[in-house]
């Protein structure tokens, strides 16, 4: 199959809406979120949701596709700060290898509280980092099982305390894809993704069947991943939510210029 046929997507629960049952004549490609970015640029997908950050240090070569995105609009309950002593008591924090928006917005967050412990890069293992480091950094699944398991350790929501400083929507991923990249598909991709998310607000049996699979998935209750989706993690990207990028893109990634999108009306 060419790699225009193959859609990236992040292998946590976040995605699961969009991706749940899609089209077969699109390949799915999952993998974590800094993967993602290597592979967009290799093409070996046509398309994927990508770190935030990685669009700015890559943006001359990869433009964003309209209305979607990871983003949370306060608390967003997989991407945390843990640790057994207080954000102010740390002395260093141990950062996941696998994404790079949650790493750079958590240095700027705790720089805008006047902290600046020391940074570990590590495997994306709590047990391990916490074994090195006074704090943790996760993001996705693997942070909402911690925070399900270990909720006195949870010290920071990254979502929230972005969206209490600045009131805007923090977007942790965007779908991007190549400049060079056949429009014509990118606009059938696009179209699926989106009629995807909206069959999932709208159609409850599909729902149903998404939030089914995912709490099999995560040995969650369903309970607790319909609350996810509903009020922590949303897909579609809106007026304020590109607010929050371009905010993000120019404050904490130092992007100089407007991000490039996709015409794909």
């Amino acid at each position: 199959m060419s790699w225009k046929q193959v859609l990236g997507r992040v292998s946590f629960s976040n995605c699961d809406p969009i991706f749940t049952s899609m089209d077969p004549k699109w390949k799915i490609l999952p993998a974590p979120p800094s993967w993602l970015t290597g592979h967009l640029l290799r093409k070996d997908c046509l398309c994927a949701p990508i770190p935030a950050a990685d669009y700015a240090k890559h943006s001359d070569e990869l433009a964003l596709i309209p209305d979607l995105a990871i983003v949370s609009k306060g608390k967003v309950g997989s991407v945390l700060l843990f640790g057994s002593r207080t954000i102010e008591e740390m002395r260093d924090i141990a950062l996941p290898s696998d994404s790079s928006t949650s790493v750079v917005l958590l240095k700027w967050l705790l720089k805008q509280k006047g902290l600046d412990p020391k940074f570990v890069e590590t495997g994306p293992d709590m047990e391990i980092m916490l074994s090195k480091c006074d704090g943790a950094l996760l993001i996705g699944d693997r942070a909402l099982v911690a925070a399900h398991n270990f909720p006195s350790l949870v010290r920071l929501d990254l979502g929230a305390e972005w969206t209490t400083i600045t009131n805007l929507p923090m977007v942790f991923g965007v779908f991007a894809a190549r400049k060079d990249s056949p429009i014509e598909i990118l606009k059938s991709a696009r179209e699926d993704m989106v009629n995807q998310y909206i069959k999932f607000q709208s159609d409850n049996i599909f729902r149903e069947k998404v939030i089914l699979e995912s709490s099999d998935k995560l040995v969650f209750s369903e309970a607790r991943i319909s609350n996810y989706f509903e009020e922590e993690v949303s897909n579609l990207l809106d007026e304020d939510g590109i607010k929050g990028l371009e905010l993000f893109l120019s404050e904490v990634c130092g992007m100089d210029k407007s991000p490039t999108w996709l015409n794909l009306n």
